[in-house]
């Protein structure tokens, strides 16, 4: 088994972690490639050998343009807090920007990761880290979900750093990641909100239950986009496992500080299964999303199955228009939900009724039974917690002789198991032809580069 040791002795976040995984051999150019599959434009990542002390390692600039800067210059500016209206960087936070700026939310964010040809693991991963975030603004401010908003810039380089960090795990072809104790930093700094001790008090929320401390170095550390990633990543905390080591890379942050050298340190390694099954089972007291998925986890030979988290949400409907439910449907899916399903059932006084049950991630469920108590007539909602057991996904296009099509095609060991034209291209296709859909379907399918 492949892991990550993730050595936070002097904090995390997202572009030192970006870094590091650059410095373990995760091509940038090859990941600025990747990551054009956003609707992003000019977004681009541009590494620089840095040394801190004795110690040499990657400094990665996020590029993205501003119409208040030159094109493509780097967002990262040192020595201000994190704020939901700012973006996060290194482990020194950024500085404010002028307020003209448009404002994102959690919604902008899935829509964002729907429109994209990532896959969607991917997808789901990073709405589970973006999610985590939000909800710790929320809860520091006394606000909904649906009302935190991150300013455009940071908003932007959230998503950078968080993609572009799944994609490097995933492309090093880690299956489990383990974490040393967080070291925090202290002091307190200004922000447009006031002052505000460090570390930030949305940091604090995402590490609930994780182990920290700080030896009093007056700057912060670990910024809450590296909080949500290493919280929600990795399988637990603690000493450096045992394991054979291959690669250790160095992720710099921005600021050179006296006491030590201002690395996030990464190492890359290997052991077997029953070895990482009894890691996990000494650390698994941590509670962390990761960490209950990883004791949930079973030695299979099918090495590409993945254990999630879900809630089912379920209500039934007996006096609703039902022309509404087109409507309902379509929030829920923009808002994040996995799936949406409309049930005939038989109520009390054999009344008809339908029952509307929503799959998502426990992350997303306030903020889906807010939309379904907005849009329904129902006056509550069933929850059932658990888990299910899915295979690697990946949406590549194909080539028909009707012109391109989206296939999802789902593999077990590098093996494809099963394949699914995207109905909307195919509809698109066989409206603009005048041939049955079905036929659209078939040539698809025939499409594909590769076989059952």
């Amino acid at each position: 088994m492949k892991i990550l040791y993730f050595d936070c002795y002097s904090g995390i976040s997202g572009d030192m972690i970006l870094g590091a995984l650059n410095a373990l051999g995760v091509d940038s150019r090859w990941l600025s490639g990747q990551l054009q599959s956003l609707p992003l434009e000019g977004v681009s990542l541009e590494p620089q050998t840095v040394s801190r002390g004795a110690l040499t390692g990657t400094l990665m600039k996020v590029c993205i343009p501003d119409p208040d800067r030159h094109p493509r210059q780097p967002v990262h500016q040192p020595d201000q807090p994190h704020q939901p209206d700012q973006h996060d960087q290194s482990n020194q936070p950024d500085q404010s920007h002028p307020p003209h700026h448009p404002r994102r939310t959690l919604a902008d964010f899935v829509n964002l990761l729907q429109q994209s040809t990532l896959s969607e693991d991917i997808r789901s991963s990073a709405i589970r880290v973006f999610t985590a975030i939000a909800q710790a603004e929320a809860r520091i401010h006394g606000k909904d979900i649906e009302e935190i908003h991150f300013h455009e810039l940071g908003y932007l380089d959230s998503v950078v750093d968080i993609v572009g960090a799944l994609l490097s795990i995933k492309a090093l072809g880690i299956e489990k990641i383990f974490s040393s104790p967080l070291h925090l930093g202290s002091g307190f700094t200004s922000t447009e909100h006031g002052t505000i001790p460090v570390p930030a008090p949305a940091t604090l929320e995402l590490l609930a239950g994780i182990p920290v401390y700080s030896t009093g170095i007056s700057h912060e550390l670990v910024t809450p986009t590296g909080a949500g990633l290493i919280s929600t990543l990795a399988a637990g905390f603690g000493p450096m496992p045992s394991f054979s080591i291959e690669k250790t890379g160095y992720g710099a942050g921005t600021r050179e500080l006296t006491q030590i050298p201002n690395f996030l340190r990464v190492v890359m390694g290997t052991m077997d299964t029953a070895q990482a099954i009894d890691t996990m089972e000494t650390i698994r007291t941590l509670g962390t999303p990761a960490a209950m998925e990883a004791q949930a986890a079973t030695r299979t030979p099918f090495s590409d199955w993945r254990m999630e988290r879900i809630s089912t949400l379920e209500t039934d409907i007996d006096d609703m228009n039902p022309e509404y439910y087109d409507h309902i449907i379509a929030r829920l899916f923009a808002a994040g939900a996995l799936d949406v399903t409309l049930i005939p059932v038989i109520m009390k006084k054999n009344r008809p009724a339908t029952r509307l049950s929503v799959l998502t991630s426990p992350a997303l469920s306030d903020e889906l039974c807010s939309i379904i108590v907005q849009e329904t007539s129902t006056l509550g909602i069933r929850i059932k917690e658990g888990w299910r057991k899915v295979i690697d996904r990946e949406i590549i296009q194909v080539h028909s002789p009707f012109g391109p099509i989206r296939v999802k095609i789902g593999k077990v060991n590098g093996k494809m198991v099963t394949a699914s034209p995207e109905y909307e291209d195919c509809r698109h296709i066989a409206l603009k032809v005048n041939r049955p859909l079905k036929e659209i379907y078939q040539e698809a399918l025939k499409s594909i580069p590769y076989s059952f």
